[in-house]
């Protein structure tokens, strides 16, 4: 029963802000009205019905009264504090007065006792204490409901600002998703166009089997390619099997010209790092090394964990011409494959990597990325059981 009293008076609270203050109105003066009737009445006795009658009688003056203080501290609300507080007091002093003048004149209409008039000193500080406590508890009220209302508000607020946060970051995720795939599909048609024509020369000299095979090899490798998100990231390992993708098909280009030196280290094999990363930077050794070096050359490729860091370094052997280091900036030559792989590498991880190039002495260039060294969920555990029992 009791829960649902509470239930009822939560929703009707709820239903119309003016209720909760006629809610508290009527509470105070019954509690009033209670307190009186138990520590004047009772205590003085004996009591009869014009004494009771005399109680809510005083509580409905009462309450009308307040009225008037309420109707004043809200015209008063934007005042300075200094000018409320003076109006305040003058008015709860007022409102006292002429509520003490009532009760008085009421009580001796009632019960026919005309000395309490000489009470009146005790009857007007009653009810002066009573309007300071309602004023206090107005003012009380008051400052919770703007400090509910200003959190409603905050909570709105910030609801309103991480909503449009989310909208902002899925806006920059699509952004970035387009523009790795513009970077990773601006490469893929120097290497098509390449092998076509690989695959015309073949046909047209009737090596009707080797053009075969480069057809069913260049399939399989679009097919990983198109499968693999550009801003995916995979195992090490993973990648390496699609550059194999790739080199066997310049295998069968360039068959013993093309010579290949790879070292990965059993750590950095289930290292992540995005899909396709390395094949550009060894698709500019093939087209500006080993297709211009009648003897060939030799693609190098070193993997390692270093400080929790996964580093890369691809080299090659150069075509004996050197290089400009200026060239290696601009939009023609090897600077298509490598400023393409710097801005996939700066969309994924913004500042927290590395990509050196430096000019070798033969002429080849050598690139080192340093990324963050990742893992999957899977590899983490599997890597922390093998410490575990290691140790």
């Amino acid at each position: 029963m009791l829960q649902k009293i509470t239930d009822f008076t939560k929703r009707f609270i709820a239903n119309q802000p003016s209720r909760k203050f006629w809610l508290w109105q009527v509470g105070f003066w019954l509690f009033v009205s209670v307190m009186s009737f138990a520590v004047l009445t009772l205590w003085y006795g004996p009591f009869s019905w014009p004494h009771i009658l005399h109680i809510i009688l005083q509580a409905l003056l009462g309450l009308m009264l307040s009225l008037v203080l309420y109707w004043v501290f809200m015209h008063i609300w934007d005042k300075s504090t200094r000018f409320r507080a003076l109006v305040g007091f003058i008015t709860v002093m007022l409102v006292s007065f002429v509520w003490t003048l009532a009760r008085v004149y009421a009580f001796i209409s009632l019960t026919g006792d005309g000395t309490e008039w000489t009470q009146f000193g005790g009857w007007h500080f009653a009810s002066i204490f009573i309007f300071l406590c309602w004023a206090g508890l107005f003012h009380g009220i008051r400052y919770y409901e703007l400090l509910q209302t200003e959190h409603i508000i905050l909570l709105q607020a910030e609801s309103e600002a991480k909503e449009e946060q989310l909208k902002r970051m899925k806006a920059q995720n699509v952004a970035r998703d387009a523009q790795l795939k513009m970077l990773r599909y601006q490469l893929n048609p120097h290497f098509l166009c390449n092998t076509l024509n690989a695959i015309n020369s073949l046909v047209e000299s009737n090596e009707t089997v080797k053009a075969q095979k480069m057809t069913v090899q260049l399939s399989k490798f679009l097919r990983y390619s198109l499968d693999n998100n550009p801003d995916t990231k995979i195992p090490l390992e993973t990648e390496v099997n699609a550059l194999n993708l790739y080199l066997e098909i310049e295998k069968t280009r360039f068959e013993d010209r093309l010579r290949l030196d790879f070292e990965i280290t059993a750590e950095a094999k289930s290292a992540l790092l995005p899909s396709l990363l390395l094949q550009p930077i060894i698709e500019n050794s093939m087209k500006h090394a080993i297709a211009q070096s009648e003897s060939g050359g030799t693609i190098e490729f070193r993997a390692e964990v270093v400080d929790h860091r996964l580093v890369l370094q691809l080299s090659d052997t150069g075509s004996g011409a050197k290089i400009a280091k200026s060239k290696l900036k601009s939009s023609t030559g090897r600077g298509v494959g490598l400023r393409n792989t710097d801005e996939r590498l700066k969309a994924l991880y913004s500042d927290d990597y590395s990509m050196d190039i430096k000019l070798l002495p033969s002429g080849g260039l050598k690139t080192i990325i340093n990324i963050p060294c990742e893992y999957n969920l899977a590899d983490k555990v599997d890597r922390t059981n093998t410490k575990e029992k290691t140790a």
